[in-house]
């Protein structure tokens, strides 16, 4: 944790209401304002078991109505089976009638978290340090408050751009066979969220774990997700007369195969450049490696370097791996059954059906059955590296990161930008707030995020958005 001293903290106008005895007399009144916008998203709980993103996309219609736009231009939607799933799309008119809108995307659902394992309430903003500690405080709802306060800015000032720019705040994107917000616009309205381009999440920053950032990163595709469900079925019996044939030996056998099989090493033109370039930024044993793998993908030495980081690991190929297992029906009973989920990351172009056929080979078991636990979900697809697109964010980032490069890369993790690439949206995650090494506690416990992170993230993406819209 970077621990700052108040003089620099009131320098960068950083501080927070427990630091000063003036509420936020550290902020400047917009980011006084964006602070209230941020800390009400965050406040109003959307895990998929207890809380509601339909509430939290209300709230935050709300806010861009205060700011000028009007009813036709803000369009909440949800469906009767998911009434708590519910989201917004708000669209803000450009002048011209040539360009293609832009699209603002942000899911406003978060991982479930509890209180007893949490240090803090997980749903109440804390700030401490120089961070600011909650569940979503960077995924994903620094990102979405961001583009509802980038919006509500250009209303109250009357900007207008020349490109229509939309926002769509979605649900579901946290959880795996959910309702899906952004699945389900772009396939029942795509109308509301047509665009020429969309920014997402996915990019960002990362530090030395000392508090200097050391890259950006701008999103060029993505994994697809997949899980699949092992299962191994048996017909029992009294556990006092045990017999080799159990279920839950099978699965465990299936299991230990999965998990010592590797996916051969892949390159797309993504990743051979983030390999190339974050390698020589990175310098030493591991930035030679990484180089020396992008121009040999055959090269053992430098992949054995390589692979010992878990991030660049996954980056150079699907990954399949055991999440959760339930099995048996009685303690003093042999399993009728056992289930396994493996979670599969696959790299752009491979199809869940082809990855299925894998995990079949490997396991060599056919009476294990797998199957796809969400079906018919469309196969990862990178967009090009646009240069109305690269450019513009590589110069404001040579502005709000000085000295900073900024690298694509490719997202071992899933977004909704699957569902809109699909559709023929290309999709860009932009550069935006900054993480430590250990990942800022994003899907885990004490999530947080460094307050001149997400302070310097809404200019640089205001301006980008403005930027961008003409």
């Amino acid at each position: 944790m970077i621990r700052k001293s108040l003089g620099f903290m009131l320098a960068a106008g950083l501080v927070l209401p427990q630091a000063v005895a003036a509420q936020s007399a550290g902020l400047r009144p917009d980011q006084q304002e964006f602070f209230g916008l941020y800390k009400e998203l965050i406040e109003t709980n959307t895990t998929l078991s207890e809380g509601s993103c339909t509430e939290a996309s209300a709230k935050m219609a709300a806010r861009l109505r205060s700011a000028g736009m009007t009813e036709d231009q803000l369009i909440r939607f949800s469906t009767p089976e998911h009434p708590k799933d519910g989201g917004l799309v708000a669209i803000y008119p450009g002048t011209s009638n040539t360009l293609e809108p832009m699209l603002l995307l942000a899911h406003i659902d978060v991982v479930e978290a509890k209180r007893e394992d949490w240090e803090r309430d997980p749903f109440k903003l804390v700030e401490e340090n120089g961070y600011y500690y909650a569940r979503g405080a960077v995924d994903d709802k620094a990102m979405a408050s961001i583009w509802v306060d980038t919006l509500a800015r250009f209303a109250k000032t009357g900007y207008k751009p020349k490109r229509t720019i939309k926002l769509a705040l979605t649900c579901g994107e946290e959880t795996s066979g959910a309702f899906n917000g952004a699945e389900w616009l772009a396939q029942n309205k795509r109308e509301l969220i047509d665009a020429g381009f969309a920014l997402n999440e996915g990019g960002g920053g990362r530090t030395d774990g000392n508090g200097k950032l050391v890259v950006q990163t701008l999103q060029v595709g993505e994994k697809a997700y997949q899980d699949f469900m092992l299962t191994a079925t048996n017909p029992g019996g009294h556990s006092s007369q045990p017999v080799p044939d159990n279920a839950i030996y099978d699965l465990s056998a299936a299991l230990l195969k999965v998990g010592e099989y590797e996916f051969p090493v892949e390159f797309n033109d993504v990743t051979r450049a983030f390999f190339a370039k974050s390698g020589k930024q990175r310098g030493g044993e591991l930035g030679q490696a990484m180089q020396a793998l992008a121009a040999n993908p055959q090269d053992k030495a430098a992949l054995a370097i390589v692979d010992k980081d878990k991030a660049l690991h996954s980056m150079l190929r699907t990954t399949c791996v055991a999440t959760q297992v339930d099995a048996g029906h009685a303690l003093n009973a042999l399993p009728q059954r056992a289930t396994a989920n493996v979670n599969c990351r696959m790299f752009p172009g491979h199809t869940a059906d082809e990855t299925q056929a894998v995990l079949a080979s490997v396991i060599a078991n056919p009476e294990i059955k797998i199957e796809q636990r969400v079906k018919g979900k469309p196969i990862a697809k990178s967009p090009p590296l646009e240069p109305e697109i690269v450019k513009p964010v590589e110069s404001l980032a040579a502005k709000y990161f000085p000295g900073v490069p900024v690298i694509p890369s490719m997202a071992t993790g899933a977004t909704d930008g699957l569902y809109l690439s699909a559709v023929g949206i290309p999709v860009y995650g932009v550069p935006s707030v900054w993480t430590d090494p250990d990942g800022n506690g994003t899907h885990g416990l004490n999530e947080r995020v460094e307050a001149k992170a997400l302070y310097t993230a809404r200019d640089y993406l205001h301006d980008l958005v403005r930027t961008l819209a003409g």
